[in-house]
């Protein structure tokens, strides 16, 4: 969804929850089948690498393509590390409900931290016509987006987003 899309959304509570839950799903189902099958423990890799394949077709030739957004602005989540995590789980225990209870809890736990290399420096201050704002929020402010209304994207006036949603000064 939208969360995956916008530097300016992936600092939000929403992306760091909804993303992995419903990205380890497609992944979860190819590893059990590869596992199942012919006992190939990288099912789980092999699908990611497939959903980011298609993911960056898609940012490159629709977001850049079409519209001309930025690249750095639409990169999709970085989840081969938590596919590697589930794969290890797997192979190392043998469980599928091992697998389904601490390698999806993993998965969720390693997502946030193996993406902040990539985050982080759009979560930087500026401050830009008197206002502070994360760099996200001004990549945001400047490339507007045509379908989406004004009162579901907010950039917050004068204060610094915290991990959790809640503002600092």
């Amino acid at each position: 969804g939208d969360w995956d899309f916008w530097t300016d959304w992936k600092d939000r509570r929403l992306w760091v929850t909804v993303v992995p839950i419903v990205a380890v799903t497609f992944p979860a189902a190819v590893q059990a089948f590869a596992w199942g099958r012919y006992r190939l423990p990288w099912g789980a890799t092999v699908c990611v690498l497939g959903l980011l394949f298609g993911e960056w077709v898609n940012r490159y030739f629709n977001f850049w393509g079409w519209t001309y957004f930025p690249v750095n602005f639409v990169f999709p989540s970085q989840l081969i590390p938590s596919a590697i995590l589930l794969d290890v789980v797997l192979l190392l225990f043998n469980s599928y409900t091992f697998t389904a209870v601490a390698g999806a809890m993993g998965w969720g736990l390693i997502f946030y931290p193996s993406n902040w290399p990539v985050i982080g420096p759009l979560h930087v201050p500026v401050e830009y016509n008197g206002m502070m704002m994360t760099l996200a929020d001004l990549q945001g402010y400047h490339y507007v987006r045509t379908g989406t209304p004004e009162y579901i994207r907010m950039v917050e006036k004068g204060t610094l987003r915290t991990f959790g949603k809640d503002v600092a000064p």
